[in-house]
């Protein structure tokens, strides 16, 4: 198993400027050499540069927060993965619940991003997770604890066996698994320290169906309203390998307590 993984998705926040204020007084207040956890900074496109320019020389890396799934064409408005090689991306988000929800994606569109983006050297991060509705549907009627336990972890089964099917074992080297509870994102809801354990638990146990020799190294990371608050009580966790950030990565002081716990 690798380091921890700490993941800062701003989302479509901060103009130019303001990117540029944050990254660099992360860097700055991490330091150039930190290497106690792995950080990997994900902003919006038109601050790809401004932030690989202040990381340059760090050990933190870039990241995308989308690519489209073909290498280059007819396709207004997208970006391709040798494009955010070029800006100098190590890193891509694919599959994160908002653009499931909000745009539409597909676990089709999501499985031919993620093959696309390691054709071209770039490391995954695959979102997955279930609605509130899924689990409320769940967790509903006279159940047992496992039938629940297996209901509750259906759609996610489904999204990873649906992205993740036609890779062999050396494509699984370049992919991180991201669980996010969809109602737990910017709502202020949070998951128990139990149903996390219990989801994380679900994803190695499938990882290792799918990949006998590799499914126990892939990290798996904990995303879903990640703030300074919960921090201790999420990484406490087994299987808990890093956290995918949101709200919390905008601001450089609550960023910077969240790396400094995950890497002590």
């Amino acid at each position: 198993m690798g380091r921890k993984l700490v993941v800062g998705n701003w989302k479509m926040n901060l103009l130019q400027k303001e990117a540029k204020e944050l990254s660099c007084a992360i860097v700055d207040l991490i330091g150039k050499n930190y290497d106690n956890c792995e950080v990997v900074l994900v902003p919006p496109y038109t601050a790809l540069r401004e932030v690989g320019n202040c990381i340059s020389g760090s050990n933190i890396d870039l990241g995308a927060q989308n690519v489209f799934g073909k290498s280059r064409g007819a396709y207004t408005g997208e970006i391709s993965a040798p494009m955010l090689v070029d800006a100098g991306c190590k890193w891509v988000i694919i599959g994160h619940s908002e653009r499931r929800h909000l745009l539409g994606e597909t676990d089709e569109q999501i499985r031919k991003k993620i093959s696309l983006s390691i054709s071209y050297g770039l490391k995954v991060i695959l979102c997955v997770g279930e609605t509130e509705t899924q689990r409320e549907e769940a967790v509903s009627g006279s159940k047992d604890i496992s039938t629940k336990k297996r209901d509750i972890f259906s759609p996610i089964k489904t999204q990873i066996e649906n992205a993740l099917g036609a890779f062999d074992e050396q494509g699984l080297l370049d992919i991180v698994i991201a669980y996010e509870p969809v109602w737990a994102i910017g709502t202020g809801k949070n998951a128990t320290s139990l149903e996390i354990a219990e989801i994380h638990q679900c994803i190695r146990e499938l990882l290792v169906e799918m990949f006998p020799d590799s499914g126990n190294n892939v990290r798996i990371l904990y995303g879903g309203s990640v703030k300074t608050g919960n921090i201790s009580d999420i990484m406490s966790v087994d299987e808990v390998d890093g956290v995918l950030v949101g709200g919390a990565s905008l601001s450089v002081d609550s960023f910077f307590k969240i790396v400094k716990l995950i890497g002590s």
